[in-house]
């Protein structure tokens, strides 16, 4: 019986391991950032700029941040999830920079 019980509880957490390690955070979070992506493109069209490439931060990058255009929302889950920042550079460029930030993680209690 105790072994029955500590091989359920090796499955269960080799389970959660797999799902994790197969990002299926990232199918909730890819409609989000496809819209805007896609609101993003519109706004560069109705300026007559070139739609912004997203690019993932890595750190200590350098970045030419003249203003912020858009920012997204995280929402109030614990979880580490993509967010982007599209802004203008110096020139009035667009770029779009993709990176992780955690979640509002708001706890009742």
């Amino acid at each position: 019986m105790v072994l029955f019980r500590v091989l359920l509880v090796v499955s269960a957490l080799s389970m959660s391991a797999t799902a994790i390690a197969k990002g299926d955070g990232d199918s909730t979070y890819r409609p989000l950032m496809q819209k805007n992506e896609k609101a993003m493109q519109e706004y560069a069209a109705a300026r007559g700029l070139a739609p912004p490439k997203v690019t993932q931060y890595q750190y200590g990058m350098k970045m030419d941040v003249a203003k912020v255009v858009n920012m997204t929302r995280v929402d109030s889950s614990c979880n580490v999830q993509p967010a982007r920042m599209t802004y203008k550079d110096s020139n009035g460029n667009l770029h779009t920079l993709e990176y992780r930030k955690m979640g509002v993680c708001r706890t009742h209690g």
